[in-house]
């Protein structure tokens, strides 16, 4: 089933859900449709828009919530690339090896192709002959929209920042 982006009333994007939930908090007067299909969801009586970005009509106060470090993100923040050499990312590597200290924390963590991962070891990248394309950071908070709907449709691009990186 396709996810619906939700926006806050303040335009903020709180939340991913299924197209039955948006259409509940639609008819629940909860929610309004800013963006749709062209197609329609119909019933025996009615025939309602598709939506694919719907705002609550109240604000809902969201405490700050920090960007979850998994692997989907990594790859996500880092567009599955290779952070050495450009190529296709297939795993994560610490820039300082957990075995000499390294943190596991976003500053610390890039997607890596099988190839520089094992040429890196548990050396730091100088020490390897690799360096980094971009220094590694905590990429912006709604990440979590991108690890979790796996495709962006087009029409939530602009209640999403475009960059992941603040």
């Amino acid at each position: 089933m396709r996810r619906v982006l939700v926006l806050n009333a303040s335009y903020q994007p709180l939340n991913l859900v299924n197209v039955k939930r948006a259409v509940v908090l639609v008819l629940k007067n909860k929610a309004e449709v800013i963006e749709e299909l062209d197609a329609c969801l119909r019933s025996e009586h009615m025939a309602f828009p598709y939506p694919t970005v719907i705002r609550l009509v109240y604000y809902v106060n969201v405490p700050y919530r920090a960007a979850s470090l998994s692997r989907k993100a990594v790859f996500v923040r880092d567009g599955y690339t290779c952070q050495y050499c450009g190529a296709r990312a297939e795993s994560i590597d610490h820039v300082i090896p957990r075995s000499r200290g390294g943190k596991h924390v976003w500053e610390n963590v890039v997607a890596a192709c099988r190839k520089c991962n094992a040429r890196k070891m548990n050396r730091l990248p100088s020490e390897a002959g690799l360096k980094l394309a971009r220094k590694p950071a905590e990429p912006h908070d709604h990440i979590w929209i991108f690890s979790q709907a796996g495709d962006i449709h087009p029409s939530w691009e602009p209640y999403l920042e475009t960059a992941l990186v603040g």
